[in-house]
């Protein structure tokens, strides 16, 4: 394996730390699987805090560095493929 397989491949698993910690945080909207487990129980506020939308936008920013990652690695693997 090249060098930047091995860098990309270690970023897709720290990304894919962090999208699954970010998407875990989220609130539950309601319906679904949420209330099954007690999470229709919460009372909506109203409107979305400010922490609630810079967390989407987190989530935003890590899924779409995610798609990135992969697609790169993708491509190296395309054009360098692992020797046995």
């Amino acid at each position: 394996m090249t060098t930047p397989i091995i860098v990309l491949s270690c970023v897709l698993i720290l990304l894919s730390l962090l999208l699954t910690a970010s998407i875990l945080l989220h609130k539950a909207k309601g319906g679904g699987m949420s209330d099954l487990f007690g999470g229709g129980m919460s009372t909506a506020m109203g409107g979305i805090s400010m922490a609630e939308r810079n967390l989407d936008r987190i989530t935003l920013i890590v899924g779409g560095l995610w798609v990135a990652c992969v697609i790169v690695l993708l491509v190296l693997y395309r054009f360098f493929p692992p020797v046995a």
